[in-house]
């Protein structure tokens, strides 16, 4: 028992280590890696709740650990690479005084969402509102995609990038009810809806690779919207 209380708080703690590792990718402009080292450390984010539950160590020492880690991976990281698409050092977009800056928007919209979260009651089954990992997958991936797809370049322009700054930020925070992806038992009739929504993710993951993880977000909170209207008129 005495190791295996350990073992969330060490997964926590390697999200931590990837976040950090992600920054010096970013201030170097490598983005590719800075979004490989944010996704790695989103698995060790994932995991860290799975195994508090398998073993029973759940506690709030691992919940403030878990704010704090996915405050860096997925609040500092995304923030500060908004900035540096903003800055136009990596896409040559113009300069207009301080408002590259505005991109840490993104950071203190993960930062108030994340203390949000832990003292919000109703999302224990599901979520209110952009979780941070999710958004910081889709900040992440703009560069990737800008090179990868023909349309790339267009989510990359700075009017786009301010308008994805804003969205993204108020989107996180919004009372926008969204399903959880955490399945906590292998019932398909209980979790077709994330089993299905986890199918379709793979395939487009398969076929289109990076340039999949905008798309599968987008989705993701659009079936969430239907998905809630389509309950509610149920109970009606």
């Amino acid at each position: 028992m005495s190791v295996k209380k350990h073992i969330p708080n060490l997964l926590t703690l390697l999200n931590l280590f990837c976040g950090c590792v992600a920054i010096v990718f970013v201030a170097n402009f490598n983005f590719e890696y800075a979004f490989y080292w944010v996704c790695l450390g989103i698995f060790f984010d994932f995991f860290d709740g799975f195994f508090a539950r398998k073993f029973g160590v759940a506690g709030p020492l691992g919940v403030q650990l878990d704010s704090l880690a996915d405050m860096v991976t997925c609040g500092v990281v995304p923030g500060y690479a908004m900035v540096l698409l903003l800055s136009g050092q990596q896409f040559a977009m113009p300069v207009v005084n301080y408002l590259p800056y505005l991109g840490f928007l993104i950071t203190l919209g993960a930062c108030y969402r994340l203390a949000n979260f832990n003292i919000d009651t109703r999302q224990s089954d599901s979520f209110i509102g952009l979780p941070t990992p999710a958004n910081a997958l889709f900040i992440m991936s703009l560069p990737l995609v800008a090179k990868d797809a023909f349309w790339g370049q267009f989510l990359v322009q700075p009017s786009v990038l301010l308008g994805i700054t804003v969205l993204s930020t108020y989107v996180m925070n919004a009372e926008i009810p969204l399903f959880s992806l955490k399945i906590k038992n292998f019932s398909v009739s209980k979790y077709k809806l994330q089993l299905g929504f986890t199918l379709y993710a793979i395939v487009l993951l398969v076929f289109l690779k990076v340039v999949a993880v905008p798309l599968i977000i987008v989705s993701y909170v659009l079936l969430s919207v239907v998905h809630t209207i389509w309950s509610k008129k149920a109970f009606d």
